[in-house]
């Protein structure tokens, strides 16, 4: 497995790098935005770390750019950055899981290994999701509704899969939390709660039926109605 870590601190990076090296991985170092948007482009990375306040481009620039030309690879934000707008931010910029800084190295090794299990079982399956004219194209990771093309970040590809998958059951915010965002989310934020308003615009506003539902006090669940 090969990673590529953007950080600006020297110290933190030389950190950071030798206990993934520890842990039998190979990662790539760049100290700015430019120098790591470079070395993407010239390797094939298993999963990126970044931080946000990089010099020349920042993290979720960054990402975005990433997001561009390979929507799969796995991106996770590390950063000090921890208000609720700077996460919807890094969401809203294609990243796959965010940790905020202080952290131990033990959490950001077992969010790691969880977002590089997933990229490569996500692209061992080949098979459709569909509910109505909605349909979910699991190994090209793409969303159409009425023939129609929808573009997704890769947290709203994400949740909309989790939703996909348990069509007809109620999803708790909870379960989401835990199966979407993975170690650590915060369940008191709305985050969930504006992701899911994001996947109504894009998926049901227009379209005929509705698929997208909350049941009051206890989640979400995707059916026809």
């Amino acid at each position: 497995m090969r990673l590529l870590l953007v950080e600006d601190e020297p110290k933190l990076a030389s950190f950071i790098q030798k206990g993934f090296q520890h842990e039998g991985y190979e990662m790539d170092v760049a100290f700015d935005g430019r120098t790591g948007h470079s070395l993407f482009r010239q390797t094939a990375y298993d999963l990126i770390i970044l931080d946000v306040n990089l010099p020349f481009i920042n993290g979720f620039e960054l990402c975005r750019r990433i997001r561009e030309d390979n929507p799969r690879v796995p991106v996770l934000l590390l950063t000090a950055l921890d208000s609720l707008d700077d996460k919807v931010a890094g969401f809203e910029a294609g990243t796959d899981d965010y940790l905020v800084k202080p952290f131990k190295f033990q959490e950001l090794l077992l969010r790691t290994r969880a977002l590089i299990k997933r990229a490569s079982d996500s692209t061992s399956v080949k098979r459709l999701l569909r509910l109505a004219d909605l349909e979910l194209n699991l190994e090209a990771k793409t969303v159409t509704r009425g023939g129609r093309r929808i573009d997704l970040t890769a947290k709203e590809y994400a949740l909309l899969e989790y939703l996909l998958l348990n069509r007809g059951k109620v999803i708790s915010r909870v379960d989401i939390s835990e199966r979407v965002w993975e170690l650590g989310f915060d369940t008191s934020t709305n985050v969930i709660d504006v992701y899911i308003s994001h996947l109504r615009k894009k998926l049901d506003k227009g379209f005929e039926p509705k698929l997208i539902h909350t049941v009051v006090g206890m989640g979400y669940v995707m059916r026809e109605e």
